[in-house]
C-alpha cells in the first residue's frame, strides 16, 4: 500500500468504521445514564426543573474563587486547552468543509496562520498540564494508563494536522493520512474513556441544577 492509497484507506472504509463505533458508543453511553432511570419525587415542587438546569450549565463554568486560588495553573491551562482545540476543531476551514460535506451546513472560519497559533498553544498548554500531572505527586498518584491514553490520542490530531499542513517531516498524503488516523482513533476511544464527560458534563449540570431547583435550591 502506497501513500496514496493509505490516505484513500484514511477517508473511506477506516473513517466510516470509525464514526460507527463513535456513534454507537455514544447512544450506548447514553442509553445506559438513561436507563438508570431516578426515583420518583413525593415533594412539591418549589421551582422549575428546566430553568434550574439551564441556569447550572452556565453557572458551572465559573470557577469558584478558593479552587481558583489553589489551582489556578490547571484551571487556567484547561480553559485554554478545551478553548483551543474547540477553535480548531470547528473554525479551520478544511474542517468546516468537512461538516459541509456530512452536514450539509457551514460556517465562517477563522485564517490559517490564526489556527495555526492557536494550535501551537493549544499544544504547549496540553504539554504543561502533562508535566504538571507528572510532577504533582497527588496527580501523579491518582492517573491512570487511561488518563495518559486519553492525551494522548487527543494531542495527536492537533500535531499531526499542524505538520500536515505545513508539510513538515513526511511526505504531506503520508502526514494528512496520519492526521486522519489519528482522528478516527480518538473517534473510536471517545465513548469508552473520560472523553465521554464532553456529553455527560452537561448532562450531569442539568441534572444537578434541576434537582435543586425543584426543591427551591438556586445553585
Amino acid at each position: 500500500m502506497d501513500y496514496n492509497e493509505f490516505l484513500n484507506w484514511t477517508r473511506g472504509p477506516a473513517l466510516q468504521i470509525a464514526l460507527m463505533i463513535f456513534i454507537f458508543g455514544v447512544t450506548l453511553r447514553l442509553l445506559e445514564i438513561y436507563l438508570l432511570g431516578r426515583k420518583k419525587d413525593y415533594f412539591v415542587s418549589r421551582g422549575s426543573r428546566l430553568s434550574g438546569g439551564i441556569r447550572t450549565i452556565f453557572s458551572r463554568f465559573a470557577v469558584d474563587k478558593s479552587v481558583f486560588n489553589t489551582s489556578a495553573f490547571i484551571v487556567v491551562a484547561g480553559y485554554v486547552f478545551h478553548l483551543g482545540f474547540f477553535i480548531v476543531l470547528f473554525f479551520f476551514i478544511p474542517h468546516i468543509q468537512f461538516f459541509k460535506a456530512a452536514l450539509g451546513i457551514e460556517w465562517g472560519g477563522l485564517p490559517t496562520p490564526v489556527i495555526s497559533a492557536i494550535a501551537m498553544i493549544t499544544m504547549f498548554t496540553m504539554l504543561a498540564l502533562l508535566i504538571n500531572r507528572l510532577r504533582h505527586p497527588v496527580l501523579k498518584f491518582l492517573s491512570t494508563s487511561s488518563d495518559f491514553l486519553v492525551w494522548t490520542v487527543t494531542f495527536l490530531p492537533l500535531l499531526t494536522g499542524y505538520l500536515a499542513v505545513y508539510h513538515l517531516f513526511l511526505p504531506y498524503s503520508l502526514m494528512l493520512a496520519l492526521h486522519l488516523l489519528s482522528v478516527e482513533i480518538l473517534l473510536i476511544v471517545f465513548p469508552f474513556t473520560k472523553l465521554m464527560h464532553t456529553f455527560t458534563l452537561f448532562l450531569a449540570r442539568w441534572y444537578t441544577g434541576a434537582n435543586a431547583a425543584q426543591r427551591g435550591v438556586e445553585l
